[in-house]
C-alpha cells in the first residue's frame, strides 16, 4: 500500500513540522487523511504509526493536529485513531462510545486493548 509521494528526509534535516515545506506539508496532510480514511471498523491505530507510513515517524503529534483542523476530516473514522498506550483523546467524551459502538474492547484502565483491535500496516 502506497500513500502519496511518500517523501523520506535526509538524516541531517531536523525532523521538525516547520522544517516541512508546504508541498511535503500537503502531502502529509493528504497521505494522513488517506490513511485514517482505510482503518477498518472495529479497528484502531495509533498517531505514531499514521505518521511513519505517510514518511515522517517522528511526527505523531502533527497527526493529531492534521486531523484537529482539516476541515471536512470529521467525516473520516477520526474515532479510530489512539495514542500507542492506547488511550483516547483528551476532551473528545464522543470517541470511546463510537469505538464501543464497533466492538471494540477496553481495558480496566480505560485504555483500548491494543492486542486486540491494533491495525497495522506495513509498506
Amino acid at each position: 500500500m502506497v500513500f502519496g509521494a511518500k517523501r523520506m528526509k535526509q538524516e541531517s534535516m531536523k525532523d521538525y513540522p516547520d522544517k516541512m515545506t508546504p508541498e511535503q506539508a500537503r502531502t502529509f496532510r493528504d497521505d494522513v487523511l488517506n490513511i485514517v480514511s482505510k482503518i477498518p471498523r472495529g479497528r484502531v491505530t495509533t498517531y505514531g504509526h499514521i505518521a511513519a507510513l505517510a514518511g515522517w515517524p517522528s511526527h505523531s503529534r502533527m497527526v493529531g493536529r492534521t486531523l484537529r483542523y482539516t476541515p471536512g476530516a470529521e467525516k473520516l473514522p477520526c474515532h479510530r485513531v489512539v495514542n500507542k498506550e492506547g488511550r483516547t483523546a483528551p476532551g473528545w467524551s464522543r470517541q470511546r462510545p463510537l469505538l464501543e459502538e464497533e466492538g471494540v474492547c477496553f481495558k480496566a484502565n480505560g485504555h483500548v486493548d491494543m492486542s486486540r483491535h491494533l491495525w497495522e500496516i506495513f509498506l
